[in-house]
């Protein structure tokens, strides 16, 4: 009879296909769907990125415990640490866009969509 995996795990493999999920989805939505996904993404608290932040750093306490007790190498815990920290950064950095995205995400869908003026970014040069 085979070993099923325990429930965490199961669970972990199930957020990553959903994960992937919502990836393909937001691939194919209209703008304005697609602004409302990105901004509950990023919503610090309960967002996707918030919560895998959580999840990364409560994973930095365990490796933490691990590698104090010699079961697991200091540089896992050093690593996962440095990630939650990047990700915390990360999250910090796109924070003061939120309310950006959340301004669009309230406005009604707009009926027609004009076509978007270039940002300077992408202004190319004639020659």
């Amino acid at each position: 009879m085979p070993h099923t995996a325990p429930y965490p795990i199961r669970l972990a493999d199930e957020i990553a296909r959903q994960l992937g999920r919502l990836t393909d989805h937001l691939s194919q939505l209209p703008a304005h769907e697609a602004t409302q996904v990105i901004a509950r993404v990023l919503e610090p608290q309960d967002g996707v990125l918030g919560r895998v932040t959580h999840l990364v750093t409560t994973g930095s306490h365990f490796a933490k415990d691990q590698a104090e007790r010699g079961i697991l190498p200091a540089e896992v815990w050093l690593a996962l640490g440095r990630a939650a920290n990047e990700l915390h950064d990360i999250a910090l950095d796109l924070d003061e866009h939120t309310d950006a995205l959340t301004e669009l995400t309230t406005r009604p869908a707009p009926a027609s969509v004009p076509p978007p003026n270039a940002a300077p970014l992408v202004v190319r040069r004639r020659r």
